[in-house]
């Protein structure tokens, strides 16, 4: 029989460091955490080969006291917490005292530090957990990790892990969210020998999105800002959400953070999705950037080794803030995309009248913006400023704009006529509006089925002539009898026909292309798996309203378009149906007539 015994330091370490250095990402978070708490307003991030051959992360932070650089290296020695019930209110990113220890356990570990009092700072090396050697250098104030031949010796994980380009990957991923979180910190990011990213450091949130994500995101943000009162304090959300010309496939632009940390949370995530709900398409997720701040005690970033994942004491109220924060966010935009007869000139083309106006056009210029400051890295202009931004030309035109859909703007709408006897051509002040009726009449549908049956009201029916007759299994049967006044509710009416067999007299209005039973069945069959759920309801309303919605290719009169819009007008959110396209879209005069070359 095996007799126990205890492990020595090392296997421990190295035991530990798999559930903290999962990855290269995981490393670079970790010394780029400890930077940030050590003070840093620069931060310079270099890695070859994925981070394998090479981690280099300097920051010009307090140091490290040459006494307590070997402590450092001890597992769970931290200058951040002293007793457990530190947990409950630690501020710092990092906090347990095992990264550097477990860091230092798989890979060849260099650090160079120095604090501000000292003439000489001091230079530590320690591989696969033992130390090398210790001596005194000259250096600038602050901290270098080096950190290399990550896994050497532990070669089972680093053949579990994926390529070096992947990896590089999740570091940038994790820069970027580090850069987002804290802007006004500088990051430079550099991948073998390239430089990939870098921040200005300014405290312009929105600038730091421009140099991460680019013009087409930074110029469609919606400000997003609430404040709710709860018993010990308050829930504050800031930031920025997307409008809904910008999605993705995943929710890989889905960011938010919380007391300046980047998390992943079931209930944020569900919170802006159902937000973003009626202006997106189905497996389709907007861009956001959310910060909030929360009391810590309600808080819980302990619950997993590399801090990503955090548990919250409210749920229901933080839930609440942020799917009402951005409900109210989106709502206070006309969101009718604009088409551009040319694509717009890139981030690639360095003249630079052209990026000065970019940088004017979605409000991040300074008023000492200078040309002589800019440098130019990768592919994209970045810009150093140094004094507060002026928001100009986009918020100009949001606040002192006619929005199209109002009932002072109807007056002046000047309806040119139908064009492929689907799509309405709308003339209003220097733009051309395009309203799809199908999708139109779909969201008025839609709007007024979904109130209906929130109000308890049963939504209209159809009688068939001949009734339509469905042979159901036993637990069809059952289902349909626990079930048979939710069904009423969406406008079915069916009754026994003798044995196995019912007799569907009437279905939801205006889907009499769907007597065949299809509709019915697809309920039931949603039913039986128990997708009895708001989402359930929400998409069956959809598929109702696009089936009796008008439908393209039928020549509509101009009065039945006129109360098409006067429906639109009573929405909250007109400018997209249920399933996510746009109602209306526009292009602008100027757009037109540079296609005409009447504008060169």
């Amino acid at each position: 029989m095996p007799r126990i015994a205890l492990l020595e330091e090392a296997v421990i370490n190295k035991i530990a460091a798999g559930e903290v250095v999962e990855r290269p990402s995981l490393v670079v978070k970790e010394l780029v955490e400890n930077a940030i708490d050590a003070g840093a307003d620069i931060i310079t991030i270099e890695i070859k080969d994925g981070g394998f051959q090479l981690i280099r992360v300097t920051d010009n932070g307090y140091g490290i006291e040459a006494e307590e650089v070997r402590n450092a290296f001890l597992r769970h020695a931290t200058s951040k917490i002293r007793y457990a019930e530190d947990l409950q209110t630690v501020e710092s990113l990092g906090f347990r005292g095992e990264a550097l220890s477990s860091i230092a356990a798989v890979s060849q570990t260099e650090v160079i530090t120095k604090t501000k009092e000292k003439l000489m700072g001091v230079r530590y090396v320690i591989e696969g957990g033992r130390e090398q050697r210790m001596e005194a250098i000259g250096c600038p104030e602050g901290t270098t990790f080096l950190v290399r031949n990550l896994f050497f010796n532990t070669p089972a994980r680093r053949k579990f892990m994926k390529t070096p380009q992947t990896e590089a990957g999740y570091i940038g991923d994790m820069i970027q969210y580090l850069a987002l979180s804290h802007e006004n910190i500088c990051f430079k990011y550099i991948h073998n020998g390239q430089l990939k990213l870098q921040t200005s450091g300014n405290g312009n949130r929105k600038e730091a999105i421009y140099s991460i994500f680019g013009r087409d995101i930074a110029g469609n943000l919606c400000l997003v800002e609430e404040v709710q009162a709860i018993k010990d304090g308050f829930l504050h959300i800031t930031g920025f959400c997307g409008k809904p010309v910008i999605t993705r496939g995943n929710r890989n632009l889905e960011i938010y953070f919380v007391n300046g940390r980047y998390i992943k949370n079931n209930v944020i995530t569900e919170a802006i999705e159902d937000a973003y709900r009626p202006y997106m398409m189905t497996r389709k997720y907007p861009f956001t950037a959310l910060y909030l701040e929360l009391p810590l005690y309600l808080v819980d970033i302990n619950v997993h080794p590399s801090k990503l994942e955090a548990q919250f004491g409210n749920r229901e109220a933080i839930y609440q803030l942020v799917e009402h924060a951005i409900s109210h966010a989106l709502s206070k935009k006309e969101l009718i995309p604009e088409v551009f007869v040319e694509k717009k000139h890139s981030l690639e083309v360095f003249q630079e009248q052209k990026l000065m106006e970019e940088k004017q056009d979605i409000g991040i210029l300074s008023e000492k913006d200078s040309f002589s400051d800019r440098s130019f890295f990768d592919g994209v202009p970045f810009i150093k400023e140094e004094s507060e931004t002026v928001a100009l030309k986009p918020y100009q035109e949001e606040l002192f704009e006619m929005p199209f859909l109002c009932k002072e703007a109807k007056k002046q709408h000047k309806i040119i006529g139908q064009l492929f006897s689907t799509y309405w051509l709308i003339e209003f002040h220097d733009k051309l509006f395009i309203l799809d009726q199908h999708a139109a009449h779909e969201k008025v549908l839609y709007e007024r089925n979904l109130a209906a049956f929130y109000k308890k009201e049963k939504l209209y029916s159809q009688l068939l002539i001949v009734p339509v007759i469905v042979s159901l299994s036993m637990t069809e049967q059952q289902i349909l009898k626990e079930n048979l006044s939710f069904l009423q509710k969406f406008g079915f009416e069916i009754e026994p026909f003798g044995g196995n067999e019912y007799a569907i007299h009437a279905v939801p209005a205006d889907m009499m292309d769907l007597a065949d039973q299809e509709l019915f069945l697809e309920f039931l069959q949603a039913l039986i798996k128990g997708q009895k759920t708001p989402e359930f309801i929400l998409e069956k309303m959809a598929m109702i309203s696009c089936k009796g919605a008008v439908k393209g290719k039928r020549e509509l009169k101009k009065e039945e378009v006129i109360a098409l819009l006067d429906e639109l007008l009573t929405l909250k959110q007109p400018y997209h149906c249920p399933h996510g396209r746009p109602t209306i879209i526009s292009i602008s005069k100027y757009e037109i007539e540079k296609k005409f070359k009447r504008i060169v």
